[in-house]
């Protein structure tokens, strides 16, 4: 399991939690969607569209997108490219991408 480095690794008092698959997420200002989930303990992120298989991020710098999200109900998110806001509504993605 993913820890934080930092040698005060509490997180702040307040409101910084997103929401991940109806759970609650707490995170520090400044992470990632998937710095936050990642240290939550929160993984796989997302299914391949081509056999299933389960994903998580990678190399956690947008180019791999294995660390697609749906966002707020925006699909195909890259987690490790989005600064964690408090409220987000963050869900796995199954497969490919509707279209609609």
């Amino acid at each position: 399991m993913f820890t934080r480095v930092e040698r005060n690794s509490a997180l702040p008092a307040g409101g910084n939690v997103l929401h991940f698959e109806g759970s609650p997420v707490p995170f520090q200002p400044g992470d990632s969607v998937a710095a936050a989930l990642l240290a939550a303990g929160a993984s796989p992120f997302r299914e391949s569209p081509v056999d299933d298989s389960l994903r998580a991020p990678y190399c956690m710098m947008g180019v791999c997108f294995e660390c697609l999200v749906e966002i707020d109900g925006r699909q195909n998110q890259q987690s490790c490219l989005t600064t964690a806001r408090p409220g987000m509504i963050v869900k796995r993605q199954h497969g490919a991408r509707t279209l609609g």
